[in-house]
């Protein structure tokens, strides 16, 4: 399937920092229709890692599908303004992740990354939760 331009929401959150971890990621193509929902537990994890880790397992799958260009919408102020050049990455740690999600962006001919309000981002943080739900419920943990 050749998709030209995608529209990527992606989350990632923990439950205590660092905590209990997932990541989440909603492809639409140009008309909106959804292409594929991607989510996964990331075990112990800061929410910064969790925001990365989301948003190199959605652009993975993007790349997967065929987007070619891709417009990446996120509630995470710092990853967004990182990945803008607006802000340094300082932490070792997390230029190896920024660094992961800059050679994933390279696969595509254009890319974006845009700051919207958690209120923008429902679907992707949906996700996110109910991967952190039904893993504390398997492991029967009040978090």
């Amino acid at each position: 399937m050749q998709k030209s331009a995608c529209r990527l929401f992606t989350d990632g959150g923990a439950r205590g920092n660092p905590g209990p971890a997932a990541g989440a990621g909603v492809i639409l193509d140009a008309d909106g229709t959804v292409l594929a929902e991607v989510s996964e537990y990331l075990g112990v994890a800061t929410n910064n890692v969790a925001e990365y880790r989301a948003l190199a397992l959605t652009l993975r799958k993007a790349h997967e599908l065929g987007c070619q260009a891709v417009v990446i919408h996120m509630d995470s102020e710092l990853i967004v303004r990182q990945l803008n050049g607006l802000y340094k990455v300082k932490d070792p740690k997390m230029r190896e992740l920024y660094g992961d999600v800059r050679a994933l962006l390279r696969k595509f001919s254009d890319w974006q990354v845009r700051h919207v309000p958690r209120t923008q981002n429902q679907v992707a943080d949906g996700l996110v939760n109910s991967v952190l739900d039904a893993h504390i419920a398997e492991r029967g943990e009040d978090v």
